[in-house]
């Protein structure tokens, strides 16, 4: 029977020294020194003292003399050097009981309280042993210098979190305090908070550095960023965690310095520099990677599609072409441009702009005047563009310019032809987002099927067609594009054109992207790839290497394998690169609409969703 016994056991990381009021064999009912009565399993005691105290004393006197106890077994574990003891026994690998060890501490005459003073002394001094079941193992010497370095780190960490803290209040205050030493940290922290709240890799660090600096909601990190000046007001942060490099490395740059003033290499080329050639583009494109021409003869039309020859410049595995390849995709997103290729050369040496030389993959190609194609050829080209045009000033001056007329002929009769073969057309205005100089937010849309927009589009489908083409004939491999009939095709009824787009866009099937052709039931060819943006699309990069490689008589720079790999790590990045795009511009309509919630708009309900992200969901403040 254990009652009268002075009973110790731990709880909640304390000592708990008590007398045994009753054993009730599976429960001890114990009295603490603050009066208190407990029940406590024997298993969860640690020491059961042999001699007993008269427990039918009254209540104080049991009180006064449990905590005499206590009071004793303190001042005894005071007297321990824990480090002394372990060095007596740090070489053993054994485990030893509180007895032995009260012996090497006290000689051995220890008692009870000594042995309670040890396990007390080795349990608060975690440094010198581990304790197991009651026992003790002494750690070995690197264990205990990595301990040590543990709770140095742990103390510097608790300094940065408090003065990170400290900081964090004032600038939440609005004052402009000097920032600590720690700020790198700090900032890194409030990052990680804004981005991924409660899944923050060190969650608990940024959520003790608001809390130093009397902030609960942790959505409140983002404010901080943008009162700090890290982060703007519109920060799109799901770019921020995409991971994609949002800049180039030093020696990325330094590698397309060098390129840029190195000019091209040489290479047998046919000279194309004496055509009428011209590009048309959007009013802010600095990188020109496409361009055409067009000679109108008596009987036929001689049409010339010019695209950058980035291959020439940027070759595999190259710091460039590596950093290409991590982006997989040009980013252009409202007040900011991610460019695939670092600007000294997708604006400058690569670019197809006016009065320049520059190598280009040119597809020539006849046509009757009835738009039938005669003959093609694809030829490595010196070309010069002789007019940088906009979409708007070919608009304006089609019904003057025979060349913009014919132009706009041949790609009716281009875009008829697929439509004859199933094609669909699913074109709807795309919204645009820009801002005037005195910080005004606009929205616009802008008609994709404007005249000049279609005489591109047209003429880079017919490129990107006969491209597969002339691969599949001449067995080069390259990735083709295809995409399987719509599960179901719609008639355009009485609930207008932007309805039934949006729900036969919902019954397309997906795009297949595959070393094997298959028809593109969307564009109605029977073959296609992509070829015609090198400076803005990797995989059009790569297809270009294929080509120039066939017109130099060598092998292929990838095989089918070697393709097939790369388009599984390339089609996530393009997709996440889409899903960027879409939800920037879903963030800059949603503040356009915030910022004029006293105007009235006529909408077109497409559809009920239980819930879709408001700006406050996707940016909270």
């Amino acid at each position: 029977m254990a009652v009268g016994s002075i009973v110790e056991y731990i709880d909640q990381s304390r000592f708990i020294c008590t007398v045994c009021l009753q054993d009730k064999g599976s429960r001890l009912h114990l009295l603490t020194p603050a009066n208190r009565e407990v029940n406590l399993s024997p298993k969860r005691t640690l020491l059961i003292s042999g001699a007993r105290i008269d427990v039918g004393q009254p209540r104080d006197q049991l009180l006064q003399k449990l905590q005499q106890i206590e009071r004793l077994r303190i001042t005894l574990k005071k007297e321990i050097d824990v480090k002394e003891i372990w060095e007596l026994i740090r070489d053993e690998e054994d485990v030893f009981d509180h007895r032995y060890l009260a012996q090497l501490a006290f000689g051995e005459d220890a008692t009870e309280d000594h042995f309670s003073a040890v396990m007390r002394a080795l349990f608060e001094n975690k440094l010198y042993f581990k304790m197991k079941n009651g026992l003790f193992l002494p750690n070995s010497e690197d264990r205990v210098e990595q301990i040590i370095r543990q709770e140095e780190e742990a103390a510097e960490r608790a300094e940065r979190l408090e003065q990170g803290g400290g900081w964090l209040k004032e600038v939440h205050q609005g004052k402009q305090p000097r920032a600590p030493a720690c700020r790198k940290d700090v900032i890194h922290l409030l990052i990680q908070l804004a981005l991924y709240g409660a899944d923050a890799d060190h969650f608990k660090d940024g959520k003790e550095l608001l809390s130093h600096a009397g902030i609960t909601d942790i959505r409140q990190s983002r404010s901080l960023l943008i009162a700090l000046g890290e982060w703007e007001e519109d920060e799109p942060l799901d770019l921020l965690r995409s991971g994609i490099d949002t800049a180039f490395s030093r020696k990325q740059l330094e590698a397309s310095a060098h390129l840029a003033v190195s000019g091209f290499p040489e290479c047998p080329r046919e000279d194309l520099r004496s055509l009428p050639i011209l590009t048309i583009d959007g009013p802010s494109t600095l990188d020109f990677d496409d361009a055409i021409s067009l000679e109108i003869l008596d009987n036929e039309l001689k049409v010339g599609v010019h695209i950058a020859d980035v291959a020439a410049v940027i070759e595999k595995d190259s710091p460039i072409d590596v950093a290409a390849k991590g982006r997989a995709s040009s980013l252009y997103l409202p007040r900011r441009d991610i460019p695939m290729i670092p600007p000294d050369l997708s604006q400058g040496l690569l670019s197809l702009k006016k009065g320049h030389d520059r190598p280009a993959i040119s597809l020539l190609a006849r046509f009757g005047m009835d738009g039938t194609l005669l003959e093609y050829r694809f030829v490595s080209s010196i070309i010069r563009v002789q007019q940088q045009l906009t979409y708007s000033h070919v608009n304006e001056n089609l019904p003057n310019i025979s060349q913009f007329q014919e132009l706009h002929r041949l790609a009716e009769i281009l875009h008829q032809k697929r439509m004859d073969r199933g094609a669909m057309n699913l074109s709807l205005p795309e919204l645009e987002m820009d801002m005037d100089e005195a910080g005004t937010l606009n929205l616009k849309l802008v008609p994709q099927d404007s005249p000049s927009r279609m005489m591109v589009a047209e003429l880079m489908i017919l490129y990107n067609e006969l491209v597969a083409e002339f691969c599949l004939e001449h067995h080069i491999p390259v990735l083709f594009r295809g995409q399987s009939q719509p599960t179901e095709k719609l008639p355009l009824d009485e609930k207008g054109y932007v309805f039934y787009v949006f729900q036969q866009r919902r019954k397309l099937s997906p795009l297949h992207i595959s070393i094997r052709p298959k028809p593109h039931s969307g564009l109605g060819v029977a073959l296609y790839t992509q070829a015609t943006s090198p400076i803005r699309r990797y995989l059009d990069l790569v297809l270009q290497r294929q080509l120039s490689s066939f017109f130099a008589k060598n092998k292929p720079v990838y095989s089918e394998e070697d393709l097939e790999e790369m388009r599984v790590s390339i089609e996530p990045l393009v997709k996440a690169l889409g899903r960027i795009q879409r939800n920037r511009l879903r963030y800059w309509t949603l503040k356009y609409l915030g910022l004029h919630r006293d105007k009235t708009y006529n909408a077109l309900v497409l559809d009920e969703l239980k819930k879709i992200p408001s700006l406050w969901d996707l940016y909270p403040n």
